[in-house]
């Protein structure tokens, strides 16, 4: 077994820092503050901004999105910025797993899909550029967000090695394994049709 060194502890605080952005609860939060209620009461009872929209507060779900967005893309590069790229990785998965899982809120979070695209964004931008548009087109076409969620990851794999940044391949295909578990229950209702539509508020 080898030794544990500093490099090891490093990587460690990494995943703290990374789990530690990623698990605050941006949603929850301004529900409380904006006087939307509890989340948890409301649609799916996600925590994320699809849910955050069925309150029916439109400005409430984009600032979700922005800051789910960005608590992803702040572990990336706040990790660049002061460690190497193995620090990144690790900083962009224990983000992802830190708002799918939050201590806070008893291990139940989102499904990472805002999160997703801002590791991204900040990982490879030409990437999460492709992802977004992917989820728009996804979304668009079907009016259902978790079809464009689940497009994007889809997809993000091979915008990953087509546009050049294969180096993150193995956490791209961690993050989309995980968003597709995460999504097993939306993917058995669009399967059955009663997967409910963009705005919907049941």
């Amino acid at each position: 077994m080898p030794p544990f060194d500093s490099t090891s502890a490093q990587l460690i605080l990494w995943a703290v820092i990374g789990y530690g952005l990623g698990s605050i609860p941006f949603g929850m939060i301004l529900a409380k503050v904006m006087g939307l209620g509890n989340l948890r009461d409301i649609g799916s009872g996600n925590i994320g901004a699809t849910n955050v929209l069925r309150t029916g507060n439109k400005s409430a779900a984009a600032l979700t999105l922005l800051f789910d967005g960005g608590k992803g893309a702040a572990a990336v590069l706040v990790a660049r910025a002061f460690a190497g790229e193995d620090a990144v990785q690790i900083a962009a998965l224990a983000a992802f797993v830190g708002h799918c899982f939050p201590v806070w809120l008893g291990f139940k979070g989102g499904k990472g899909v805002a999160t997703f695209l801002g590791i991204w964004l900040a990982l490879a931008w030409p990437v999460g550029v492709a992802c977004c548009l992917t989820w728009l087109v996804g979304a668009g076409l079907s009016r259902i967000s978790s079809m464009g969620a689940l497009c994007a990851a889809a997809g993000s794999t091979l915008w990953a090695v087509g546009l050049g940044y294969g180096t993150n391949l193995i956490l791209g295909i961690v993050l989309t394994l995980l968003v597709y578990w995460r999504h097993s229950a939306n993917i058995s209702r669009i399967r059955a049709g009663t997967e409910p539509k963009i705005g919907s508020k049941s």
